[in-house]
């Protein structure tokens, strides 16, 4: 892989990398980490790689490694820029041949991701989004309890993802910080924009559902500041199920403790990441049920996505690494081919991995949200149609 962005002290850059070589299927060979060459050139060589394959720009990467032979150019790149980058460098890598994976949201705007989804199309590549969360063995547990029908129908869902360290104005200095608080850098929303949509997706993605309507109240807490730092969304699902989503980054002491609630007619699970190696399931009339990692009778899902014995830790990063996994094994199944052209691989048997449908729910989410704060109506259809309006009302107006 290549990978754009993610240069010396960057934070999310150094997570791509040891989860996408933590299985030993992806081997970084290239990279534009920097828009100062100097800058991209030293982050290379940090990295022990080769000085010729350290570029200036992700435009000239593109370029040269399309002109090295089919055995030694990249296959897939892996963006992890501020926002605002995410589109043209997703957009110039599937027209120059690359498959990608990107970090999220995929692009700044909804209509960026509509246009980003019918390139995906057109190109017949690979495209998978970082949302993370996904590649916890125990929410995939979750995810198939549900849907055997363990609960039953789901009637309520929270998930909260709250964090503090926006509290304070001081901490707006940090390179992390500033970019997400830039409109130009991160769109219409921080808080929303940045942990937000990681909660929606948990939500669509343990429950099978899909968001049908929302109504959102974004808050701006530190003065001058423009984009939100907390919010409260109120979702209904395609099943009528209704369901709270808060996200915060000014609630002073919290880690990333994100957590998910669901309530169904027969029972109820729930899944913090502060304990991502436990799932407890609660019953009307009987004891409730702690479900562990690697212990007893679990699914295919989940078994797949574990790489150690009951009782040894698996975070952030080894979830982070299932998704390069999933995705690795579905490039590898393109790369690889019998003597008719036919796949090897078959891609049903890999781990699965968000990819451009949710790529394009993100945003819409993020938009809507933002929109629906914005508002005087209490609800709000989900839509997948850009709000053009929200392009030229002032960066934080209403939020405040």
């Amino acid at each position: 892989m290549g990978m754009v962005g993610g240069g010396q002290g960057a934070f999310i850059g150094a997570i791509h990398r040891i989860a996408a070589q933590m299985d030993n299927e992806i081997e970084l060979v290239c990279g534009a980490f920097s828009s100062d060459p100097e800058r991209s050139l030293e982050s290379g060589k940090a990295l022990y790689l080769d000085p010729a394959r350290c570029y200036g720009s992700y435009q000239e990467m593109f370029h040269r490694e399309k002109e090295l032979p089919a055995d030694k150019r990249m296959d897939m790149v892996t963006i992890v820029t501020p926002n605002h980058l995410h589109f043209p460098v997703a957009r110039l890598a599937l027209e120059s041949g690359f498959h990608v994976m990107s970090d999220k949201p995929a692009t700044l705007t909804l209509k960026e991701a509509l246009e980003l989804a019918a390139l995906v199309k057109q190109s017949s590549l690979l495209y998978g989004l970082s949302h993370t969360y996904t590649g916890y063995p125990m929410v995939k547990e979750a995810k198939s309890r549900i849907a055997a029908g363990a609960l039953g129908k789901i009637k309520k869902v929270v998930v909260e993802y709250p964090q503090g360290w926006l509290a304070a104005k001081e901490n707006e200095q940090s390179k992390q910080a500033s970019w997400r608080l830039d409109p130009a850098q991160s769109g219409i929303s921080c808080c929303i924009g940045d942990i937000g949509v990681h909660a929606a997706n948990l939500a669509e993605y343990i429950t099978g559902l899909e968001i049908t309507a929302l109504s959102a109240s974004l808050t701006t807490n530190v003065e001058d500041r423009l984009l939100d730092d907390d919010g409260t969304v109120l979702l209904r699902f395609n099943n009528n199920a209704h369901g709270v989503l808060l996200a915060s980054q000014i609630s002073v002491g919290e880690e990333n403790n994100l957590r998910i609630r669901v309530y169904g007619e027969r029972a109820s699970l729930d899944w913090s990441q502060l304990e991502p190696n436990s799932l407890l399931m609660k019953f009307p009339d009987q004891a409730s049920q702690l479900i562990r990692s690697g212990v007893g009778e679990l699914a295919q899902a989940t078994i797949t996505s574990l790489r150690t014995p009951a009782g040894h830790p698996e975070g952030y990063l080894e979830a982070f690494a299932n998704l390069y996994r999933g995705f690795a094994y579905r490039l590898r199944s393109r790369l690889e081919t019998d003597n008719t052209g036919g796949h090897l691989l078959e891609e049903t048997n890999a781990l699965d991995v968000p990819g451009i449908y949710e790529a394009v729910r993100g945003m819409a989410f993020i938009e809507n949200v933002v929109a629906a704060s914005q508002s005087e109506l209490k609800w709000h259809p989900f839509s997948l149609v850009p709000n053009e309006e929200l392009a030229i009302i002032p960066q934080g107006a209403k939020h405040a």
